[in-house]
């Protein structure tokens, strides 16, 4: 069988336009709440999981069981939506952190919920270096005598059940946190919608992925913006500020910010994804590459004909993933991506909704971008 052979060239630049990010410099990445508000946050998060599990257990002991696991794996994570909440909170002079640690909390249900999803769209055992919760019932089916299939059915299975359960606590954990106040009606809507866009994302990323070829720049962005843009970012900022009082002008310009942060922070999931250190990731580097996901790196290389042409060896297998990924890095994906979020985030922090924050916003955001472009897991 003749072996297509790819020629080397440069990826077009990013169409995102640059903007001149503002003189100030961000500090050092110190994270986005004090670890006096982190251990809150985890110590109510452990609270609600075990409250779950008491209730539960008066109906059914399997669930209790259920809920002991997940409670385990919440708040052990970066807790970046509660710290989103928290900054548009304060930002806005907000005064019971109480409500709003509960909806952070609640952003945080949300998206251990979608995670959970995503690992069975996927068909992920692992995450964060650690077994998922479907690869424990998996394994638990096969230590029964299940066949591999019928395990891995029965794994996925609990893992959407394990999902659903966790959203629902967050819709009522969100509802609570907002009952009573001005703002009430608003900031459910925003919760609402993180779900609505959160689905309508995962949904187009799961088709995308069974089309000829990936999807293009633009419809990747798009993608991403509603998929993890907006729950993890524009969303509970915009929430957060809503919930402390201010104008919903203000609040939706927050969001705006917010979003194209959310963007650049996805663009550079998919950096890691493909070239991350797995040790540090906790996800196997051929994962996206096996669900032919379309991701910023493989839209943004499928422009050259060349490399399309590989991706089609690669969808009838004739060509492996490791030579996907090599190809990927002589055309330069890792940096034209790097160099797309990058602009995202100057585009953000240029903006006249930026501009038209409280100071204390900004200067969260600013060390926000820091965050986003460093980091490696």
């Amino acid at each position: 069988m003749r072996t297509h052979t790819t020629t080397h060239q440069s990826l077009p630049a990013p169409t995102v336009p640059a903007h001149t990010a503002p003189s100030q410099t961000p500090p050092a990445a110190r994270g986005l709440i004090d670890d006096a508000t982190r251990q809150a946050i985890s110590d109510r998060l452990e609270l609600l999981a075990m409250q779950a599990q008491r209730r539960s257990a008066a109906y059914s002991e399997q669930t209790a069981l259920l809920w002991s696991r997940i409670g385990a794996r919440l708040g052990t994570g970066k807790l970046m939506r509660p710290g989103m909440v928290m900054l548009g909170y304060r930002a806005f002079g907000g005064r019971n952190e109480a409500r709003a640690i509960d909806l952070g909390c609640a952003f945080e249900l949300l998206h251990a919920a979608l995670l959970i999803h995503d690992d069975v769209v996927d068909r992920d055992f692992v995450r964060r270096g650690e077994p998922t919760i479907s690869a424990v019932y998996r394994d638990h089916a096969l230590a029964n005598g299940r066949n591999p299939v019928d395990a891995e059915h029965a794994g996925n299975s609990v893992g959407i059940i394990a999902g659903d359960l966790l959203i629902s606590e967050a819709i009522k954990l969100a509802a609570r946190a907002a009952a009573g106040s001005d703002a009430e009606a608003g900031v459910e809507q925003a919760f609402f919608q993180a779900i609505e866009q959160a689905g309508a994302g995962e949904l187009e990323d799961l088709l995308y992925s069974l089309g000829p070829a990936p999807a293009t720049t633009s419809q990747v962005l798009r993608m991403e913006q509603m998929k993890t843009a907006a729950y993890s970012f524009q969303l509970p900022l915009q929430a957060g500020a809503l919930l402390a009082g201010a104008h919903p002008a203000q609040a939706e310009a927050l969001g705006t910010v917010g979003c194209q942060l959310g963007v650049a922070y996805q663009i550079i999931d998919d950096v890691l994804g493909t070239f991350g250190d797995p040790t540090r990731t906790g996800k196997p580097v051929e994962s996206d590459l096996r669900e032919f996901k379309s991701t910023i790196l493989l839209a943004l290389a499928s422009e050259q004909p060349e490399f399309s042409a590989l991706l089609t060896g690669f969808r009838e297998g004739t060509v492996d993933a490791g030579r996907i990924r090599q190809e990927l890095a002589a055309q330069g994906a890792e940096r034209f991506a790097r160099q797309l979020a990058a602009q995202l985030c100057s585009r953000a922090t240029g903006s006249a909704a930026f501009l038209d924050l409280p100071e204390e916003a900004r200067t969260l955001l600013l060390e926000c971008t820091s965050l986003i472009l460093d980091r490696s897991s």
